[in-house]
């Protein structure tokens, strides 16, 4: 007969795949429901995200007290599906449920007057399941049959408009994102050919370790198709062209493929190959971790610089994006600890920072029909919540300290001199400022600038109103804004993501 302490050990071993289930069934309740049934749409979407969240967060308190979260079934011979919900895991899940929820909140409002919502958030609430999947595999063969259900889900998302530009942006997002997926699987294919069904292993794994110390070149050559397919995701140059591209979705897609899903799921793969496939030392031995902070370099430049030509509000955001995901990639390429808490951490900042400008960019546009930057002349004084909003945002991309940005940035800086890598300082500081260049300027617009005649924010002034979004849309950025300030004024909290993050690198990064 079963014991009450057996029980509880069974369901906590389930909590991984419950989370999955749950972001499923929600996507399956949502799809039967008819365009017209608004409430029980709403009902069932902020319900999942709220459970969601919740299970993630009794997996990490089980995990704080040491309960080992694993299960796996086999599919194939010598196959395993494995979910398991380890540190890294849980920080990119927490992450995911935390934004999907006030994404939810947002996309609900924003998609209010739209047509085909039963179908937009049925594919929302896969594609997060998707994201989840990506967190918690416990192989490689899980993450890769994730990686390329996040692909599915997001499709519809891009083209969910249904417009000329929509359905070409969808063409190219397939084209990149499937190209990636069949380099990840002939990469996957070859790692099992060579080693066999392996789970992820922090430190790397010793069968990879075995089998490199014996086929060095062709151990070399898996290690670079993995990381060619998930550079597509992660945006890196010359892998990034889909993403700018894709910035036609609605607002609440892209703050979902910017700060939740697709270009996070990139980056937490160069995490998880890097680390727990091969190991920080053989990456370095094979030197393919060399070339691959070259190629974070030279993308956060090259992302900066096209970042500053934008005239859209969105394009400026989405190259923003393509430079500042890659100091994830750079801090787990340099190697070390403190450059790795770096890269670590900003997984949670950037995500936090990014999807706040997302949000309000989606505000400008909903409420002032803004997209470009030349019209956001004077809006600070008609939506001023949104805007400061936006300046936190913005100034945390720059690395104002104490904001989130600076506390990633530092230790990058740090990481990169204690391991001798000094021109990645001089890549820190030349990103510094060329965020200054062009985010400085757009906040000079909303704060100083004058509204020219005729701008619906000078209408507005006209008649002494103010018009700030509905709150479902303000709420949102308002939180994550929040969230990225309280992540640097309170970084040395026991509870910050930079804690988290550290945490993770001690325990199962740096060996005794």
């Amino acid at each position: 007969m079963a014991t009450a302490g057996s029980v509880q050990q069974s369901l906590y071993q389930a909590l991984p795949l419950i989370t999955l289930i749950v972001s499923a069934l929600t996507a399956v309740i949502i799809f039967g429901l008819r365009d017209h049934r608004r409430r029980q749409r709403t009902f069932w979407n902020l319900f999942g995200a709220t459970i969601k969240l919740a299970l993630v967060a009794v997996m990490v308190y089980a995990v704080v007290q040491g309960v080992v979260l694993t299960v796996s079934w086999p599919v194939l011979p010598g196959v395993t599906l494995r979910l398991s919900a380890d540190p890294l895991a849980l920080f990119f899940a927490l992450l995911s449920a935390a934004l999907w929820l006030l994404t939810t909140l947002y996309a609900i409002a924003y998609l209010e007057n739209s047509g085909q919502r039963a179908r937009f958030f049925g594919f929302f609430s896969l594609c997060v399941a998707a994201t989840a999947g990506i967190a918690l595999a416990g192989n490689l063969f899980t993450f890769f049959i994730f990686y390329e259900a996040l692909t599915l889900a997001t499709y519809p998302l891009v083209v969910h408009r249904g417009h000329p530009a929509a359905l070409a942006a969808g063409r190219t997002y397939l084209r990149y994102t499937l190209g990636g997926g069949a380099l990840l699987l002939c990469g996957v294919v070859g790692l099992y050919a060579g080693v066999g069904d392996q789970a992820f292993a922090p430190g790397g794994m010793e069968a990879v370790a075995a089998w490199a110390a014996e086929s060095p070149r062709a151990a070399t050559v898996v290690l670079a198709l993995l990381l060619a397919g998930v550079a597509v995701k992660a945006a890196l140059v010359p892998l990034h062209g889909w993403l700018p591209i894709a910035m036609v979705a609605p607002a609440p897609v892209s703050a979902l493929l910017h700060a939740v899903a697709v270009v996070k799921a990139g980056a937490y793969g160069v995490i998880r190959i890097v680390q727990d496939v091969y190991g920080a030392d053989l990456a370095l031995e094979l030197g393919v971790t060399p070339v691959l902070a070259a190629v974070a370099a030279v993308t956060i430049l090259y992302g900066s610089l096209r970042a500053l030509a934008q005239r859209d509000i969105k394009r400026r955001l989405a190259f923003s994006t393509v430079s500042q995901v890659s100091f994830i990639t750079l801090g787990v390429a340099m190697g070390g600890a403190v450059g790795l808490v770096g890269g670590i951490v900003h997984l949670v900042h950037q995500g936090l920072m990014k999807i706040t400008l997302f949000f309000c960019a989606g505000n400008y546009a909903e409420k002032l029909g803004i997209h470009r930057i030349d019209q956001l002349n004077g809006v600070g004084w008609r939506m001023p919540w949104t805007s400061v909003a936006f300046t936190i945002g913005a100034l945390g991309m720059i690395g104002l300290p104490p904001l989130a940005g600076f506390i990633s940035k530092w230790h990058l800086g740090l990481g990169a001199y204690q391991q001798g890598w000094y021109w990645i300082i001089g890549v820190l500081v030349c990103s510094t400022l060329l965020n200054a260049a062009y985010f400085l300027p757009v906040l000079r617009r909303i704060w100083l600038l004058p509204s020219p005649p005729g701008a619906p924010s000078e209408r507005l002034r006209l008649r002494g109103r103010r018009l700030e979004a509905h709150p479902w849309l303000l709420w949102p950025p308002l939180i994550t804004a929040l969230a990225a300030l309280f992540a640097g004024v309170l970084a040395a909290s026991p509870i910050s993501p930079l804690s988290w993050a550290e945490r993770i690198v001690e325990q199962e990064y740096v060996l005794p």
